[in-house]
């Protein structure tokens, strides 16, 4: 498969991505480019229509637990460790500048 990116193309590509490229990384992707599409296009092709689509390879279980209610901590007991509290909250340094 001979695909062969332009430099306008690698350029639109880049744009669209919101990255400014210089003319050597132009020259520099345009055929590594190329190559993935082609990469690509050679699984596309070996992809049969019997084979089923998946995420992962190996089948996957779900590993959680049951969602059960259980005792937990009181309020109280959580900020009992808590070097500074407030209002019933735990109390942090303000940070980049924000308003209370």
């Amino acid at each position: 498969m001979d695909v062969a990116l332009s430099r306008e193309e690698v350029a639109a590509l880049g744009r669209l991505a919101r990255i400014e490229l210089s003319t050597e990384e132009l020259e520099h992707l345009a055929p590594q480019l190329d190559q993935i599409l082609e990469h690509v296009a050679r699984v596309s092709e070996v992809a049969a229509a019997d084979i089923q689509p998946t995420s992962h390879p190996l089948p996957l279980s779900n590993v959680f637990r049951a969602d059960e209610v259980r005792e937990c901590l009181t309020a109280e007991q959580a900020l009992s460790g808590a070097p500074a509290v407030e209002d019933g909250r735990f109390r942090v340094p303000r940070i980049l500048g924000e308003s209370a």
